[in-house]
């Protein structure tokens, strides 16, 4: 599994790498749980986690008080969530997760990016059996087993932890998020996450190679350029 999020993690780097992109997708994300579950941190664990990762990703204050502003005043778009599954570029499995304020225009956007590279788009549930969806915590230490320990004492249901290069990477299922981070906090002091997320992470990968390889980096910034695309997940390994 730590193979697979180290290649999404560069694919991360990759894909969200403009400042203006990064704020906009968690402009309105932040606004839309907020919407949904309330503009209080401390009442919405969601909204709390959201935003401690905008401030590891550097997001301004202001950009994050202006979503919740939004979301307080009704003012904002009436964004709602719409996933596209397919394959890519030497047929790797893709999964594009998108905010919309209007369903077709995003279909349209996100259907030429992989007409563009001669991918295939699919219908739901196409490839996402195929990926984890995970809440993944990375921190510094060098003791995976008082880490595990802690984790089954507040039963969590952990799925996996790697020790690597004197950081921990926590693995659960993404309903385990609020437990595990919060089991993690409780259990060592002052521990800072490097890497506190959720996201999905392909079962297996598979090597591209050749003119796919370049195919799949034009297909991923066609799509970091989509507005509405707020995540990119796939199986590509390059």
């Amino acid at each position: 599994m730590g193979r697979a999020y180290q290649n999404r993690k560069e694919s991360i780097a990759k894909t969200a790498n403009a400042k203006s992109k990064v704020y906009s997708k968690y402009g309105r994300e932040i606004y839309m749980v907020a919407k949904s579950g309330g503009a209080d941190p401390d009442g919405n664990l969601a909204l709390r986690g959201l935003i401690d990762r905008a401030k590891k990703d550097q997001v301004p204050t202001h950009v994050i008080d202006k979503a919740l502003q939004k979301a307080t005043s009704g003012a904002g778009e009436d964004f709602s969530p719409a996933r596209y599954e397919g394959f890519g570029p030497g047929n790797c499995q893709v999964i594009v997760d998108c905010l919309t304020d209007n369903p077709n225009r995003t279909i349209g956007d996100v259907r030429q990016c992989f007409n563009k590279v001669k991918a295939k788009i699919g219908t739901s549930g196409t490839v996402s059996h195929m990926f984890d969806h995970c809440a993944i915590l990375v921190f510094a230490g060098d003791d995976e087993d008082a880490v595990l320990e802690a984790l089954m004492m507040a039963d969590v249901d952990v799925t996996d932890i790697e020790l690597e290069g004197g950081k921990v990477t926590v693995f659960a299922p993404h309903t385990e998020y609020f437990k595990t981070k919060q089991a993690l906090t409780e259990a060592f002091a002052d521990i800072d996450f490097e890497v506190d997320t959720i996201q999905y992470v392909p079962q297996t990968t598979i090597e591209i190679t050749g003119d796919d390889v370049a195919q799949m980096e034009r297909f991923l910034d066609m799509l970091d350029d989509v507005d509405d695309v707020q995540n990119v997940y796939h199986n590509a390994e390059y």
